[in-house]
């Protein structure tokens, strides 16, 4: 029996995910070499201590009505760490004062004006009521920016004070930049299925009201998950990073940033979009002009632990509206929103929006006093840390514009049958949608590898 080899290009969560997939499917016999020039397994999952606990300084939170994470942590064993919400809310900063987020709404597009009363003026509510009895143009299968459509129909501050600081906060963009398919699937579905109004299509793309979380996380963070996933890999991590792919005799030829070569049979590249372009230069060109195509933001994560006794409100976070005269897009009160009590609180505020060269050009420092001063302005609370910790992720936030889907459709159907794609520029931007799209990427080689012998399938 042949001894396949095969390289993922990536530790983040999509690489570690594909490495287990390929290890349960091809067995103990496979050689499987992981790439990755970090110091630490995981990507953007980032688990460090603040204040003597473990706190995620990445992704922090997954969505429970998909099944992926559910899944996986149940077949690993870890179901017992899930952690679900206090139930606290979100508020929203507008106008230089807290709303509550609006109801009633998907991706913050509202069903009525009643979803964004207070947080709009009259002439906006006036026009939201008024939008049922408008024409609306409609092209089934269309994917306009989720601005273009919302604002046109619900006025500039809808998308302002309600659309942007959600997307804001999911994307690092705003729904200038974010189309209305990744925005609101299930409101682009119903106006394809013939929603007479963006108003009908909201209420009928409304989530069920379960009481359920919305949301869960993982007691010790996601290092729990990393290290689970790369124990059961049994991957050997090289590290460095892959900066060119050829063919070989019998397969793919992976040469490392030290000079080294590395022979594989299919290669998972798992790796952000601006990088896999460069990779893909020369193996498949349509691929490679695809994901130049996607473009990404840069984000910044400054944790905080404080005195437990601070006086924050009870809600889970706060988010940012657009034009507001504050450096950050969101605050997640990290022990109102998942329950943690004791000496210490723990909060994260985000910063970086796309198009900004923030996470690149601004200093620990700066991001550290600016998050003091929007605790103040947003809570009126002079807030002093006793521990903190400032994460860069540069690029690190694709960005799912208008027709994204086809773009992906496109880059996956140029790839060789041996070479296979993972990531959050694929098929969502979550760890859940990150473990389906990986988990396809390893069926995918192994498929081809059982199918091809020992060739390239091309």
């Amino acid at each position: 029996m042949t001894t396949r080899s095969y390289c993922v290009v990536g530790g983040g969560i999509s690489g570690l995910t594909a490495a287990y997939r390929l290890r349960v499917a091809a067995g103990d016999d496979a050689n499987i070499t992981l790439f990755d020039p970090g110091e630490k397994l995981g990507g953007i999952l980032r688990t460090e201590q603040v204040g003597g606990r473990p706190m995620d300084l990445g992704a922090e939170a997954f969505v429970l009505r998909r099944p992926e994470m559910p899944a996986l942590l149940a077949e690993l064993g870890l179901s017992d760490r899930q952690l679900g919400t206090t139930g606290a809310r979100p508020l929203l900063y507008s106008q230089r004062r807290l709303h509550p987020l609006p109801a009633g709404t998907v991706a913050g597009i509202p069903s009525s004006s009643a979803s964004v009363a207070g947080l709009v003026d009259d002439a906006t509510v006036a026009r939201i009521d008024a939008e049922p009895g408008r024409p609306i143009d409609w092209r089934p299968g269309s994917d306009p920016a989720a601005a273009e459509l919302v604002g046109e129909r619900f006025g500039e501050q809808t998308v302002a004070r309600s659309v942007d600081p959600l997307l804001s906060g999911v994307y690092a963009g705003s729904a200038a930049t974010i189309g209305l398919r990744a925005a609101a699937p299930s409101v682009a579905a119903a106006l394809d299925r013939g929603a007479a109004s963006l108003t009908d299509a909201v209420r009928r793309g409304l989530p069920p009201a379960t009481g359920a979380p919305v949301f869960g996380a993982l007691d010790g963070g996601y290092r729990v998950l990393v290290d689970e996933l790369a124990a059961r890999a049994r991957a050997s991590w090289v590290r460095a990073a892959v900066d060119r792919i050829d063919r070989g005799e019998r397969g793919w030829v992976l040469r490392d940033d030290t000079g080294a070569h590395w022979d594989a049979d299919a290669v998972i590249l798992a790796i952000p979009a601006p990088r896999l372009a460069g990779l893909l230069d020369g193996v498949a060109a349509q691929s490679c002009a695809a994901a130049r195509r996607i473009v990404s933001a840069s984000s910044v994560v400054v944790a905080l632990a404080v005195p437990g006794d601070t006086a924050f409100p009870e809600c889970s976070g706060v988010l940012v509206a657009s034009g507001e005269a504050l450096r950050g897009k969101a605050i997640t009160l990290s022990s109102r929103k998942w329950g943690a009590t004791g000496e210490l609180a723990f909060l994260r505020l985000s910063f970086g929006r796309f198009g900004d060269d923030l996470a690149v050009t601004a200093s620990d420092e700066e991001l550290l006093a600016w998050a003091a001063e929007d605790l103040e302005t947003v809570f009126g609370l002079h807030v002093e840390p006793v521990d903190a910790r400032v994460q860069r992720w540069i690029d690190a936030m694709p960005q799912y514009g208008p027709a994204h889907a086809a773009v992906v459709a496109e880059l996956r159907a140029g790839l060789p049958a041996t070479i296979a794609v993972a990531g959050s520029f694929l098929d969502g931007i979550g760890v859940p949608a990150c473990i389906g799209a990986a988990g396809e990427a390893a069926e995918r080689v192994i498929r081809a590898t059982e199918g091809s012998g020992t060739e390239v399938a091309r």
